[in-house]
């Protein structure tokens, strides 16, 4: 799929952005410090049960201020310490339950924990070169969000594939996406995307019928936007306040009309997962934080891989390069 910008701007005009570096090794010594950590509060008498690790994406929790013991000032009490233990241990529980459950899907790597969502969340504004005429007041367009947690955001198009193993495999996981659907190839069967629902996924919004947005008349591009807004609320209880453009492509009438349904955001992408092989959209073919990937409902009759495949190739490019999935809804 082309993502076409609105306002092409030269190769060397582009933002750099700097790669990280590869942190595989420091991934694997942090883990093992959680291990250790986990193992302590369990030789004390703790089970492991306490909060912290947030369901829907492995992440563990963030934790509040440690609280001093009375009469004792700077120091934390026997209860934040417990509190911290147990915190370490769900952690490190959630973590080990997610690596039994990459390899009994064949993932060549446990994927990596997303750190606890942001307290506030990040100020999203349009990329430069992707501004329309008087969009200052309208939903913001990106290719990535502002954070500099190494986390990147996966989010799935469409709806033609309605493959069981997907939901299985991303809840075993904890694998946090966002679906962006399209009514023409989702209204046979409803259920499948009320189950994905229900496992913690935000339906979001990507037209009635996946048009070329710009070749329509303001008040055809009102109905495919907005008709797919009803038709979402109606369907799964709720007007979704993210909408992607098919192809990428918009135009300063699209804005308007998605505005005037209740769409905020409108988050387009910076890499493309395949079952073999990824597609870039930056000039360093790299991952950055906060970067959006998208991919397609698809199966093998369109491309070559099943949807699983898909995601044991989206994975390991993504873990190998010292990213984590996070929740793009938490973000934005």
């Amino acid at each position: 799929m082309q993502l076409v910008r609105q306002n092409e701007d030269k190769p060397s005009e582009h933002p750099k952005r700097h790669p990280g570096g590869r942190t595989r090794t420091l991934a694997a010594a942090l883990l093992i410090a959680v291990l250790a950590a986990a193992c302590a509060g369990e030789s004390g008498g703790r089970d492991g049960s306490g909060s912290g690790g947030r369901s829907g994406d492995g992440g563990g929790g963030g934790g509040g201020p440690v609280e001093s013991a009375p009469g004792t000032p700077g120091r934390a009490g026997p209860g934040a310490e417990a509190g911290k233990k147990a915190e370490v241990a769900a952690v490190a529980k959630a973590q080990a339950l997610r690596a039994v459950a990459a390899k009994k899907w064949k993932l060549a790597k446990t994927p990596l924990a997303a750190p606890p969502p942001p307290a506030v969340k990040p100020r999203i504004t349009t990329r430069k070169g992707f501004e329309v005429t008087g969009g200052a007041t309208l939903p913001p367009v990106f290719t990535s969000v502002p954070t500099k947690e190494r986390v990147v955001f996966l989010t799935i198009d469409d709806g033609a594939e309605k493959d069981p193993e997907l939901l299985r495999m991303m809840g075993e996981l904890r694998i946090p996406y966002s679906a962006f659907l399209s009514d023409y190839v989702i209204n046979d069967d409803y259920a499948y995307f009320k189950k994905m629902q229900s496992r913690g996924v935000s339906l979001h919004n990507h037209t009635l019928t996946h048009p070329y947005l710009p070749g329509l008349s303001y008040k055809e591009q009102k109905r495919e936007i907005c008709g797919q807004q009803e038709k979402i609320k109606k369907r799964f209880g709720k007007r979704p306040e993210l909408f992607r453009p098919p192809y990428g492509n918009y135009d300063a009438g699209t804005l308007r009309a998605a505005k005037s349904c209740g769409v905020k955001a409108v988050p387009l992408w910076s890499s493309e997962a395949f079952p073999d092989h990824m597609e870039w959209r930056e000039w360093d073919r790299d991952l950055h934080p906060g970067d959006i990937v998208l991919t397609h409902f698809r199966g093998k009759d369109e491309w070559k891989g099943s949807m699983p495949d898909m995601i044991r190739h989206v994975m390991k490019t993504i873990t190998d390069k010292g990213y984590a999935v996070a929740k793009l809804e938490d973000y934005v």
